[in-house]
């Protein structure tokens, strides 16, 4: 599994989800057996959103860690 994904529909959640954002999931089996993907959104609270609104990336580990470094800024 992904440990980032591009938001690509954003449909009733405008506020908590930007189109074109790369959001880091945070692991949650459960959410993930049921089609969801757990993250934190712009509430900044974690928050588990259908899979289908979202595009899975496999990003080099320099860049995980670079999202990783901003998010904890």
């Amino acid at each position: 599994m992904s440990h980032c994904a591009l938001c690509v529909n954003n449909e009733g959640y405008q506020v908590s989800l930007e189109v074109g954002k790369v959001y880091r999931i945070i692991p949650d089996a459960e959410a993930w057996t049921h089609g969801y993907l757990r993250l934190v959104d712009e509430s900044g609270e974690e928050y588990a959103y259908a899979g289908e609104r979202f595009f899975p990336l496999d990003l080099p580990p320099a860049v995980e860690q670079a999202i990783l470094a901003a998010e904890a800024a």
